[in-house]
């Protein structure tokens, strides 16, 4: 069964700094992985994506501020995320496109696995 744990969400003030991470079984880092984002009222963003050659890909409102990562011997994929506004408020999830290993387009509809996320608020 595959399985993706998300950790790291809380709650930050505006300007602040969190990373995310997410941890899942090894066959996984041969795909593009991703972080998407759901916020109340609003439809799922893409966030951040990887390639297995390290190429990445970023939503237009995080791109100089949002840096994702990955560690393939801790099989960890990672987000770090700066300068938090009130709109990044929301639930992350990582997710696996087990379809695509290189070019990743972030395509929600593309990604097979989820995890069940980690919540990030942005609040004074």
């Amino acid at each position: 069964q595959v399985q993706l744990l998300e950790s790291g969400g809380g709650t930050v003030q505006p300007g602040g700094s969190l990373t995310l991470s997410c941890t899942g079984f090894g066959y996984l880092w041969n795909y593009c992985m991703g972080w998407f984002r759901v916020a109340p009222g609003r439809e799922r963003e893409r966030v951040a994506g990887m390639d297995i050659g390290g190429s990445t890909i970023y939503g237009d409102s995080v791109k100089g501020r949002f840096t994702v990562s990955k560690d393939n011997a801790q099989n960890t994929l990672y987000l770090q995320m700066n300068d938090l506004r009130f709109g990044d408020s929301g639930m992350y999830y990582c997710a696996v496109d087990e379809g695509r290993s290189y070019g990743c387009t972030m395509d929600a509809r593309r990604f097979d696995y989820w995890g069940r996320g980690t919540q990030v608020t942005v609040s004074v």
